[in-house]
């Protein structure tokens, strides 16, 4: 395990850390980014679901054997930007309405409910990173949300 953590005097917060791409560096991912929200005294909730969802799919359907997967979150101003990267730029992820008695399968579809944005990016191959970005202060309710 790997991880860094940086404050700029710009107000500008960054961690990443990378992890195996199994069960436990999912879990890993959510325990040590509830440690980094905490620290950086930012409500737990949802940036931490995000992080747990995100990474168990990196660590479900990204994953190749022998290589991990990278977690970093961002603060720049008022938005914490959570991004998961993994290694199978092939299999870009979407949502998808699972069967009606799935026990899985629903990750995107809380990270798309959560996030005020999201998507994916390709990388170098075979990277891709899959991102969610949360508006740390209430939106002002006459105003649109972003376009994302």
């Amino acid at each position: 395990m790997n991880r860094k953590s940086a404050e700029l005097d710009t107000g500008i917060r960054s961690f990443s850390v990378q992890l195996s791409s199994t069960p436990r560096g999912a879990r890993l991912a959510r325990l040590l980014a509830t440690e980094q929200l905490r620290s950086w005294e930012i409500p737990l909730d949802p940036g931490r679901q995000i992080v747990a969802e995100l990474a168990a799919n990196a660590a479900t359907h990204g994953r190749v054997g022998g290589r991990d997967f990278r977690l970093m979150l961002y603060v720049v101003g008022d938005v914490l930007r959570v991004e998961v990267t993994d290694t199978r730029g092939e299999r870009l992820p979407r949502p998808q309405a699972p069967s009606p008695g799935a026990e899985s399968g629903r990750g995107l579809l809380l990270v798309q409910a959560l996030a005020d944005r999201w998507g994916v990016v390709g990388d170098r191959f075979p990277r891709k990173t899959v991102w969610a970005e949360l508006r740390l202060t209430a939106r002002d309710p006459s105003c649109p949300p972003p376009a994302g």
